[in-house]
């Protein structure tokens, strides 16, 4: 009868003991989300690539800057020209080839995300966006 007892008792502390250490990891992981927010510059951006024939090469790209605190966003629209600007520098500087595929694409997302960064570390003191997104990517 004892240790039919001690089992139950024994039970039933396992089970509490489990439960405590669930919330507790669940509180801990509301503590961690972060308030992400996003710019977009608008209108899409467009300009032209160095292409290899005759034709004028051109790409017209949305892009989304990811941020994790809303109030960043005052900063990005204020210095929307700057950012829109080296953008348009990076694109325009592109050869047909790794515009057109995809690990060039990838290539030129991430060398306009090093240079946004770094430009708003220059205007504002602290690098403020976490990802730069392309949610438009059209070329011919």
């Amino acid at each position: 009868m004892r240790s039919g007892y001690l089992r139950k008792l024994a039970s039933l502390l396992f089970i509490f003991s489990v439960s405590i250490f669930s919330v507790g990891a669940y509180a801990a992981d509301e503590d961690i989300v972060d308030n992400y927010a996003y710019y977009g510059f608008e209108p899409d951006l467009i300009t032209n690539y160095i292409s290899n024939g005759k034709k004028l090469g051109f790409v017209r790209i949305g892009i989304e800057l990811m941020v994790k605190d809303p109030e960043d966003l005052i900063a990005l629209e204020h210095h929307d020209p700057l950012l829109r600007a080296a953008i348009l520098e990076i694109m325009g500087s592109q050869t047909a080839d790794k515009v057109k595929s995809l690990t060039g694409r990838e290539e030129i997302r991430r060398e306009c995300y090093d240079t946004i960064n770094r430009l708003i570390e220059q205007e504002i003191g602290r690098p403020i966006v976490v990802n730069l997104l392309f949610t438009k990517y059209l070329y011919d």
